[in-house]
This record gives C-alpha cells, structure tokens and sequence, in this order.
C-alpha cells in the first residue's frame, strides 16, 4: 500500500501510466520470441493462462469476490475484446520490426481520445487534441520512413492488416478500461482480463494450438508476469484520471519498442524514426503539463 502522500499525488496516475506502458512494451519483445518459436495463437493463449495462474491467487487471498453481473458483463467485454485485440497483435508482430507494429498501433488512442467523449461524455480540450495529434503525426514521420518506400511481400500486408485490425479493437477497449476501473479494482479487472481471454481463445484450441518448447515458454512466462504488472498499473492509472489525459501517454511505448527491438532483434532505429519520437514526447509532455494545470486551478 502507498502512502496518501504518494497516492494523492496528482502525477501519480501519470507515473503509473507510463511505467505500465513500459512494461507492456517488454512484454511485447518477449512475445514476439514467444510467438516466433510457438506461433501467435499457442503464445498469445498460454499468456492469458500464465497471466491468470500468476494474478488469481493474489486476487483470491485479499478476499476476491463473484462481481456483480453489471461488473461481470465489463469483465466478459474488456476480456473478450483483447482476446482478439492481443492475437491479432502478436500475429503483426511476427510479420513487422517491434517498433513497425507500436506506430502504426498509435493510431487507436487517437481514436479512443474521440470515443470517450461519445460513450464516457468526456469533454475533449484543445490540448488533448494537440497533443494527440502530435502523437500521430509522430507516428506518421516513422511509417513513412521505415516501411513507406519499401516494397512490400505478402507477409508483410499480412501484418499491416493484422495490426490495423488490433488498433481498432486497442481504441474499444480504452472505453471499456475507463469504465471498468471506476466500478472493479486493479487486481479483480485484471484477474477477468486474463482469465477471460483464455477462455475466449480456448475455443480455438483444437484446431490450432501446439504446446511450445521450453524456450518459448520461458519468453511467454515473463510475458505474461508483465502483462499482469503492466495491466495493474494502467488501471490503477485510469481509475484516477480521464482518458483523454492518459491516452496521449500510450505514443511513449514507441520509445521503449525502439529500444527493446534493437536489444531483443537488433532492428535498426532510424532518423525517421529519432524526428517521429520527438513529436510523440512532445505530446506526452503536454498531456501531463495539463494535468498539473488542472491540479493547480
């Protein structure tokens, strides 16, 4: 437990923000070895099994209870949506560099900062809209860099189509976390998070499950440990602040997936790529400058 000093503090959902995003960036390094060695689905299912095992015992001996069937029915959306959202992403990511796949990714929290002023009736400020259109064009600056003058062979428009299809399920699943964090703790919506999924793609499992080798479990394991980190973070982040102030701070993930790609890969970074970044920090500092003007008034 924090103490109040540190939990009240107004750039705390910021801090916990970022670090879920970093976290959830490694992760996706350690899946893309996961995936390579065991293919998307076997990986992406034994996360959400992992995932589950790892958090479950926690949530259930701080007295875990049954959600209420209004909670539930979050649970079973959020769930059901990354399930595919997160297959989908890890199948891009066998197709495209790690970095690639993060910035055409960054399309869904434009999209989402859009549908909480739909479906959460959040009011969009002009910086929000800044800063997440410095985020995009950021992201535009690398596309176009690395991957818009290069021809492109099947698997590669496999994995845009992958991705782009992902990014539209990341930007619903923004309004879901929203609302599920203000009614479920961290730990319970992580617990349904993960065990959902599982059971979701599970169905799937005679048909196209193999069990992976001791190697690519060893990559699923710490993904899944930091999946489970990753998502705590980010919903403790969004249960004490509106989307529209954390979304812009899903574009640092670029950053991390640079750097994770070129350790785990050796994938090139590019000056496209340094000019694309620079924006996408540009907006994170004003989507958290924000924040502590609203503190201040």
């Amino acid at each position: 437990m924090l103490p109040s000093s540190i939990r009240d503090n107004p750039m705390m959902p910021i801090a916990s923000a970022l670090l879920g995003v970093a976290c959830l960036s490694l992760m996706d390094a350690f899946m893309k070895g996961g995936a390579l060695l065991a293919g998307a689905y076997s990986a992406t299912l034994m996360r959400s099994i992992f995932g589950t095992a790892i958090i479950l015992p926690v949530w259930l001996g701080l007295g875990g209870r049954w959600p209420a069937p209004s909670v539930l029915k979050l649970h079973l959306l959020r769930g059901s949506i990354s399930a595919f959202m997160a297959l989908s992403f890890f199948y891009a990511l066998t197709k495209l560099p790690i970095a690639e796949a993060i910035a055409i990714s960054f399309i869904a929290p434009l999209i989402a900062l859009y549908l909480a002023a739909i479906f959460l009736g959040e009011v969009i400020s002009r910086k929000a809209v800044i800063a997440s259109l410095l985020g995009l064009a950021g992201t535009i600056v690398i596309v176009s860099g690395q991957i818009g003058g290069e021809s492109y062979s099947d698997d590669t428009l496999l994995g845009l189509a992958a991705m782009l299809f992902s990014a539209l399920l990341y930007a619903c699943n923004f309004i879901v976390i929203r609302k599920q964090a203000l009614v479920s703790s961290p730990i319970e919506a992580t617990v349904f998070h993960s065990g959902v999924a599982a059971v979701v793609l599970a169905v799937f499992a005679p048909w196209f499950f193999t069990l992976p080798g001791v190697d690519a479990l060893t990559n699923i394991g710490a993904a899944a440990l930091l999946t489970v980190f990753g998502a705590l973070a980010i919903t403790w982040a969004y249960a004490r602040a509106e989307a529209q102030l954390l979304v812009p701070l899903e574009y640092s993930g670029f950053l991390w997936a640079a750097l994770f790609g070129w350790l785990f890969f050796k994938e090139a970074v590019t000056a496209p790529t340094i000019a694309g970044t620079v924006l996408i920090v540009l907006g994170c500092w004003i989507a958290a400058r924000k924040r502590t003007e609203q503190t201040a008034i």
